[in-house]
């Protein structure tokens, strides 16, 4: 049996990921985001915490995705992980102005008590440029997991069905951001199961001959 440098390294990435999408919507508090309660929520350091554990899932994400080519050596994997860096590129900026933007606008609504400041917050959420980058980013985010998901599954290398569950966490990535506390979590559990499962069956096959077919 041969080890393949890259597979430990691969697992723990992309297991990470998994459980940082899960502590994200954990973590983040909830509220009416125009009232004086969503103020506090957004000024708090869990909205901060959180939104900086999903900036750094996606970086892990993207890692893992390099890792997974590196490991199958499959030109379909290659590509998911350029897609997939190009839909991090575009998301991270928009979680960059969640992270830190929203926190100051809230922080001085806060200090103030004017919650008519967080009308500054959809401005910047919908506005065209941004909500556009956002969606697209996401968009080719679950466009790279799917491929990634097809190059696991036409490998032999690994259990077919063991990238599919992150694949569909990535799918609904846009979706669930319409939904309620409970299912957003719920969301955040699906991409860890789907995480740690492919992190555990690249821990499992390291030291197995894998296929190098591209």
């Amino acid at each position: 049996m041969t080890a393949v440098p890259p597979a430990r390294s691969t697992a723990l990435s992309l297991g990470g990921a998994g459980i940082l999408f899960l502590l994200y919507p954990v973590i983040r508090p909830y509220s009416d985001e125009t009232s004086a309660a969503g103020a506090r929520a957004m000024a708090s350091s869990a909205w901060m915490a959180a939104h900086l554990l999903a900036v750094a899932g996606f970086i892990l994400l993207t890692l893992g995705l390099l890792g997974l080519y590196l490991v199958l050596g499959r030109r379909l994997a290659l590509r998911a992980a350029i897609t997939a860096w190009i839909g991090v590129g575009l998301t991270l900026p928009y979680y960059g102005a969640e992270v830190f933007g929203l926190n100051v606008i809230a922080v001085r609504a806060v200090r103030d008590r004017d919650a008519s400041l967080l009308q500054l917050a959809d401005q910047f959420r919908y506005g065209p440029a941004a909500i556009t980058m956002f969606g697209a980013g996401l968009v080719l985010l679950a466009v790279g997991a799917v491929m990634a998901a097809v190059a696991v599954w036409r490998s032999g290398a690994l259990p077919r069905w063991s990238a599919v569950p992150l694949a569909a966490g990535f799918v609904l990535f846009l979706p669930q951001f319409f939904g309620t506390p409970a299912l957003r979590m719920a969301h955040g559990a699906l991409i860890a199961v789907g995480g740690v499962w492919l992190g555990v069956a690249l821990w499992r096959a390291r030291r197995a001959p894998l296929s190098r077919t591209a």
